[in-house]
């Protein structure tokens, strides 16, 4: 090998060593920024609502009515249950759609026969696009006179979302995956921002939980246990740092760009100004939230999404590598899909800080650090073969990196963990 040719090559690894370096260090940063933030976020949150008593939401007539949406798809092993334990919820004005997106089980028949449904006529005001309604049916029990469940064509979540929202009539919107368990109080947490916040709060959601190996019965969360497989486990911790260490940040920086699609709450009118959900890509949580943002922005009309640091949703997480694999590619593309959809925004000062900070971040540390880290290791493959590797940056840098991870998941377990046990379940026994 020529000596031009050689020190080429030395001065690109040299040059792209510096790179990943200063790509690193701006991550690190924006994890430390953030976690700062979040603590004095976190703080100011605890301080508000040490006093809060909750019930007196419940008890007001001037308590912002909610429709529960929950789309169920070949969901026969548990649909009764889960629809019990929405039941439940302590709120009371407040309606629960269950919208059978074609299911080709018995999900539907199990409905019928659990809670004594039948088939009603109802003038379905199509605000949103959607597939076919094959019928809608309420309970004959007046114990269950919030109960209504919509049978449709199959066409995805997003169209089974769209449909709720149509057959809906409260003002507030919160939509569920019917396997989550909530907790009790958790719609009487997420609509409170809709009541005191001066300007107009479109969206809230709040920390998702893993529920692996915890005790269910009968919809309702009896007992926490930390999972009993590695994926889930780590999992935990993930949720935990990306919850209460990135959303909530975000939230307080007004530069929050998704509420997560297992639970969140959303003002109705917004919605469907901003035409409902989107089922052309497969991130429909996120690209919903960024267009409604997008379309206040546009109309000049101040706006808030709020976040709720308390567990308010426990879900299942994937717990083999081939589920976990295709969950993140979903997550990967619906990412990539929503940039791509609002591209105008990025570094547009006309968005504020969502488009001069939180986009801008969201393309540099989320979708263009996979395709950094992959042709890093091809890079640094080739150039150790090519005798190009300088060994003492390789192991001083994966150090800092890996004890840099360790220090920012101990941050967030010794700052959070105390506050979420504590506020994790509300006494609303005496409701």
């Amino acid at each position: 090998m020529s000596e031009l040719i050689r020190s080429y090559i030395g001065e690109t690894a040299t040059f792209f060593n510096y790179l990943v370096l200063y790509y690193a260090i701006g991550i690190c940063a924006s994890y430390v920024i953030l976690a700062l933030i979040s603590a004095f976020a976190m703080a100011n949150y605890k301080k508000r609502n040490s006093f809060v008593d909750y019930r007196s939401i419940l008890s007001s007539k001037f308590a912002p009515s909610v429709s529960l949406i929950a789309p169920a798809y070949n969901e026969s092993m548990t649909i009764v249950d889960n629809v019990r334990s929405l039941l439940t919820l302590h709120y009371n004005n407040c309606e629960v759609i269950i919208v059978n997106d074609g299911s080709k089980d018995n999900t539907m028949q199990l409905l019928i026969e659990a809670y004594e449904l039948e088939k009603v006529d109802y003038v379905l005001n199509e605000q949103v696009a959607t597939k076919p309604v094959r019928g809608i049916y309420k309970a004959k029990n007046p114990a269950h006179h919030k109960l209504v469940v919509v049978d449709k064509e199959n066409g995805g979540k997003a169209d089974a979302l769209n449909v709720g929202i149509n057959v809906s009539v409260n003002k507030l919107i919160a939509c569920i995956d019917v396997d989550c368990v909530l907790e009790p109080d958790s719609l009487l947490k997420l609509v409170k921002p809709f009541k005191e916040e001066e300007r107009k709060v479109i969206a809230t959601g709040g920390v998702i939980r893993i529920a692996n190996s915890c005790e269910v019965e009968d919809g309702r969360l009896i007992r926490v246990h930390v999972p009993d497989k590695f994926i889930a486990r780590v999992q935990v911790l993930e949720y935990f740092r990306a919850f209460l260490m990135g959303r909530m940040a975000w939230a307080h920086l007004d530069g929050l760009l998704l509420i997560s699609g297992a639970f969140g709450m959303f003002d109705k009118e917004t919605v469907i100004r901003a035409g409902g959900y989107n089922h052309n890509t497969v991130g429909e949580d996120m690209e919903l939230l960024v267009r409604m943002r997008r379309l206040m922005y546009e109309e000049k009309m101040p706006c808030k999404v709020a976040f709720i640091p308390d567990p308010l949703c426990w879900t299942e997480a994937p717990q083999t590598w081939d589920i976990l694999k295709r969950q993140r590619n979903r997550w990967t593309r619906g990412t990539a899909e929503t940039l791509m959809l609002h591209r105008k925004m990025i570094l547009n000062k006309r968005y504020g800080i969502l488009g001069l900070v939180s986009l801008p971040l969201w393309v540099l540390f989320e979708w263009l650090a996979p395709l950094i880290e992959f042709f890093g290791m091809i890079f640094f493959v080739l150039s150790a073969i090519l005798g190009f590797a300088n060994w003492p940056f390789f192991f001083s840098f994966l150090a800092l990196i890996y004890s840099f991870a360790i220090m920012n998941s101990l941050f967030a377990i010794l700052s959070f963990s105390k506050s979420i046990l504590t506020n994790s379940t509300s006494d609303l026994n005496t409701c």
